[in-house]
């Protein structure tokens, strides 16, 4: 029979109390010093927070049709710690763990394996997404698998309606659901709204339990933007433009279209486009928005915007008559200047309709280079528009110190400048509209996230805009210019039913210091329709047609104008205009090859080859 030893109780007595000792320190170091430590960690083991996304504002065109939105879809993701966790243990759940991989991985339609290394080399992670867009009957199917550790989140896909319809003004998003480029860029912020959160408590299998009141935040969707675009319109613009470039071969192409009353933009292309849901396949330049961010030097559509200022000056007069000696003159500096017609003497109205460079060289000369610089800072030329989009070129002007002796004819002649196609579009605008420089614009209004107005678009009065040309002198370049399509470089561009007036010009490309190509050209036509009370102004520019087919603004951009301007006023349901009325004997007695027939309705087809811009 074992005896009692003091010795052996006291010893137990002694880890007894020490080990009651380290358990009171144990617990006094983590209700003091531990605390620090542990809280954070219980309060992840017990909450989780879930970001609640906001959804990104739509994008609508003039007329409420939806050009840019957005729809939620599920994503299905897996909890590979949870997963384990429940698999290791014996009892509990009977499904074995690579049949539930199996199942799981032929209704989403990703292999096995993806999902299996997830759960091998990813075991601690919490979330690990499998695969997005998820419709509601594979949703269903996953649900009846009744796999732990597999959910969904809600994720916001940017939808454009429309395909490639007006891209280069929409943009597009990342992956991340922010803008890239368009008005998605830019007004991102207003868009994208703010996002909301919720902060669950989860019992030990994390399921939710409850949320407390402080711990929900609903997210703030996004405003939405009313555009000025229409998108008929802006379809119209895109097939007339394609039509050309495919037509004539060309590089690449640009049109923009505005109200020349208020400046809102109808429409804006870009040929080539891209479809703003697939942008990972489309190059670099396809998304490059030309019409705003690629300055070229405009050639002879730079005329009206020297010829305007210089009858406002009184410099000249329209039947003033220019001593040209033919096809080629020479400027007191041996300079040569070339037309492609030797006409002969012309009048200041034949100069533009003509669209004679030894007339307008000498008109340059008579101004001289501050009248010259004057007359196209006027137009704000050099200068961003402030159109509601990013990147915007402002396009150049030299400074009249870095101007040299060949200057003055070569901006007369639209070299030595650079334009992009939104300023010599809105330029124009002041011809069509009495003579006020508008600020082009895209923006109409903006909507909350329920539908309501929360603002509009200031209409802007055009007698608060800077008058840049007097309105009698507009009224009397608009009467010149549709003289262009009548007997001018434009008669391809004629319409049966409405009176344009507009300006071709051809462009040799510059190859800088191996001087200007003889065979690249950009080759442009702007106008503005109808003659008695414009509607429209459309600037169509062609890069680099095939000069095998042709190369002149008339012949390239001019007939698909026509084709566009024929629709949109059909559209508009613009009524047709009246004959055009011929010029005065005062002038028409100085006009080259002047015939009052060609005035009527239908006139006899006139040849249209070899026609100087």
């Amino acid at each position: 029979m074992q005896t009692f030893s003091t010795r052996r109780a006291a010893a137990i007595i002694v880890v007894i109390c020490v080990a009651f000792c380290v358990l009171v320190g144990r617990v006094a170091y983590l209700q003091t010093y531990g605390r620090q430590g542990t809280l954070p960690k219980a309060e992840r083991q017990q909450h989780q927070t879930a970001t609640l996304p906001a959804r990104r504002g739509n994008a609508y065109d003039r007329n409420g049709l939806l050009m840019a939105g957005t729809i939620q879809h599920q994503s299905l993701f897996i909890d590979p710690h949870f997963i384990n966790e429940v698999f290791d243990e014996e009892g509990r759940n009977p499904l074995d763990k690579d049949e539930a991989v199996l199942k799981l991985s032929h209704l989403v339609g990703v292999d096995p394996m993806q999902i299996a290394r997830a759960l091998q080399e990813r075991g601690d992670s919490r979330f690990v997404k499998i695969v997005d867009d998820i419709d509601d009957y594979r949703i269903a199917e996953i649900q009846k698998l009744n796999v732990p550790g597999v959910g969904f989140v809600p994720a916001n896909v940017r939808v454009y309606p429309m395909g490639g319809l007006a891209a280069h003004i929409l943009g597009d998003c990342g992956k991340d659901g922010h803008g890239l480029e368009g008005i998605e860029l830019r007004f991102d912020t207003m868009l994208s709204g703010r996002d909301g959160y919720e902060r669950v408590l989860k019992d030990a299998r994390r399921r939710p339990i409850s949320v407390a009141a402080d711990d929900y935040s609903p997210p703030e969707h996004g405003q939405h933007l009313v555009l000025t675009i229409d998108t008929n319109i802006q379809m119209f613009a895109e097939q007339a433009l394609a039509e050309a470039c495919h037509k004539n071969k060309a590089k690449r192409g640009e049109v923009i279209v505005m109200d020349p009353q208020t400046g809102e933009i109808l429409a804006l292309a870009n040929y080539p486009s891209f479809e703003p849901q697939n942008i990972d396949d489309v190059p670099p330049e396809n998304r490059r928005n030309n019409a705003l961010v690629s300055p070229y030097e405009p050639g002879s559509t730079i005329k009206p915007f020297i010829l305007g200022p210089a009858l406002m000056w009184h410099v000249t007069n329209p039947t003033e008559i220019w001593p040209i000696p033919g096809k080629v003159w020479h400027t007191a500096y041996g300079r040569p200047i070339t037309d492609v017609h030797a006409y002969g003497k012309l009048a200041t109205w034949d100069v533009l309709v003509k669209s004679s460079n030894i007339g307008m060289s000498m008109l340059g000369e008579r101004m001289g280079n501050p009248q010259l610089y004057r007359a196209l800072r006027n137009f704000d030329f050099g200068k961003p528009t402030g159109i509601e989009l990013p990147g915007e070129d402002p396009g150049r002007v030299n400074q009249l110190a870095k101007w040299q002796k060949t200057s003055t004819e070569s901006v007369a002649q639209g070299y030595e400048l650079m334009v992009t196609p939104i300023q010599i579009c809105r330029a124009f605008c002041a011809y069509a509209n009495g003579g006020r420089l508008v600020r082009p614009t895209l923006i109409r209004g903006v909507l909350d996230a329920d539908g309501h107005l929360v603002a509009r678009a200031k209409p802007v009065s055009l007698r608060d805009l800077p008058q840049v040309i007097d309105p009698q002198v507009a009224a009397q370049m608009r009467r010149i210019m549709s003289d262009v399509v009548v007997r001018g470089t434009a008669t391809g561009a004629r319409s049966d039913t409405w009176n344009l007036f507009g300006k071709t010009g051809t462009a040799h490309i510059s190859e800088g210091k191996r001087g200007y190509s003889t065979t690249r050209f950009n080759s442009s036509f702007i106008c503005g329709a109808p003659l008695e009370n414009p509607k429209l102004v459309a600037a169509f520019i062609v890069h680099e047609p095939d000069p095998n087919i042709a190369h002149y603004g008339g012949s390239v951009s001019g007939p698909s104008a026509r084709d566009f301007m024929e629709k949109a006023l059909t559209y508009m349901q613009v009524s047709p205009s009246p004959d055009l009325v011929p010029p005065g004997p005062g002038i028409a007695n100085v006009l080259v090859g002047f015939d009052p027939k060609a005035y009527h309705r239908k006139p006899a087809k006139v040849q249209t080859a070899n026609v100087s811009d």
